[in-house]
């Protein structure tokens, strides 16, 4: 299966190394993406918007579904296979894929969210983050709470604090827009780190505004993996496992 990475803010496509070397093993094909701003190189990120970094995952998806279609299951033209690419969101990186699914809802098999939740319409992935110049650098760890820092020890914030690139601060900040209903019945998979999947169910049953779309969802599983807000760092084998786990289900 082609499963595309998108990462969260302040990172880019090899913050998710571990994850996609055991994807890779599995007989997976990983795509580990690097978002419009997030390169190093890149200076210029005050105008890039959330509709900038959903335009660039569809691009990829669009590119990998024109393959799939024409060689078909069985590599004959002509043939509508299942879809076979799956979409891997951590963080604020899941809007964007759920956006994607909004987009191209019959090119998915699955998306895979990690300690994240699709995002309802209008509503920002994180206004509140502290701007400087248009851009968002990683803030101080005080900005964060104590449960999306629960096994990152010093050492790890340390390499944290010098991989991370600054955020566009329009990506935070730009409302989500969603129009298609076929979005609910793309499967998804939240892998539940910073807040145990009891807790996101019974954010779902007493209606929390953040969690609408995640109850409107046909097919959703809930997987617990306890640690803090960045798996792909605190507990890298098992965040793998989990996710080869839910695309082997697909």
């Amino acid at each position: 299966m082609h499963v595309i990475l998108i990462p969260g803010f302040w990172l880019d496509g090899d913050s998710w190394a571990p994850v996609t070397r055991a994807l890779r093993d599995a007989g997976h094909t990983a795509h580990p993406l690097t978002l419009p701003g997030l390169r190093r190189r890149d200076t210029h990120r005050a105008t890039i918007t959330l509709a900038d970094h959903i335009a660039a995952v569809v691009e990829v998806v669009d590119g990998l579904a024109h393959v799939e279609t024409d060689e078909g299951e069985d590599g004959s033209e002509g043939d509508q296979p299942t879809p076979r690419i799956a979409l891997v969101a951590h963080s604020g990186g899941g809007p964007i894929a759920h956006a994607v699914a909004d987009a191209r809802p019959t090119c998915l098999a699955r998306i895979v969210h990690v300690d994240t939740v699709p995002l309802p319409d209008g509503m920002p992935i994180n206004a509140e983050l502290p701007i400087v110049e248009g851009e968002i650098p990683l803030p101080n760890w005080s900005v964060f709470d104590d449960e999306d820092l629960v096994d990152l020890t010093e050492e790890l914030r340390e390499w944290f604090r010098e991989i991370a690139i600054p955020q566009p601060a329009l990506v935070a900040s730009s409302p989500q827009s969603l129009s298609t209903p076929a979005r609910f019945s793309v499967p998804a998979t939240v892998i539940c780190c910073e807040f145990p999947s009891a807790q996101v169910r019974e954010w779902m049953r007493d209606g929390a505004p953040f969690a609408a779309e995640l109850a409107q969802l046909a097919d959703l599983e809930l997987i617990d993996l306890p640690t803090g807000h960045w798996p792909q760092f605190t507990k890298p084998e098992e965040l793998a496992d989990a996710i080869i786990t839910a695309l082997d289900r697909t």
